[in-house]
């Protein structure tokens, strides 16, 4: 069974600004909690472009380091881009970023569509601390993004 998570954020820049943020490997270390272990092991560009590989170790539960493998699948300028991981700890993830220019400025959209190995033990697994911990880490991210373009 696919879980997904859907979260929604107005960004108050323009949409030029927000894209070269949020289309920057080198911000996802910004707006990560640093209780995941967020350690990146690519090299990477100032820009993401389709078929990028990204490899890093998180470190979600008990500071254990998880090797994570995820390839930037689809990118279209300022519009949106997906990620999916090739290796890690999701049977299946698939992750939509789309930007949105408004009249106050741009919406954010993620979708995130994940599976867990492990058949039963993995919708428990969801249940009692997956799914809250990747609320967690949307809603740091979240917060990050506030900081950073709402708050001046």
């Amino acid at each position: 069974m696919l879980h997904s998570i859907r979260t929604t954020q107005l960004i108050k820049a323009d949409l030029d600004t927000v894209w070269d943020f949020m289309s920057s490997p080198r911000n996802l270390s910004n707006i990560t909690p640093d209780y995941m272990g967020f350690q990146v092991l690519t090299e990477l560009p100032d820009k993401m472009y389709q078929g990028q590989i990204i490899e890093y170790y998180v470190s979600p539960v008990l500071n254990i380091p998880l090797h994570w493998v995820t390839e930037i699948t689809h990118v279209k300028d300022k519009e949106y881009f997906v990620d999916e991981q090739r290796f890690g700890p999701y049977a299946f993830w698939h992750h939509q970023h789309f930007l949105k220019s408004t009249p106050e400025g741009v919406e954010m959209n993620d979708i995130v569509h994940y599976k867990l190995s492990l058949g039963p033990l993995g919708k428990i697994a969801n249940a009692l601390f997956v799914k809250g911990q990747l609320k967690e880490v949307f809603d740091y991210r979240y917060k990050k993004v506030e900081e950073l373009f709402n708050q001046k």
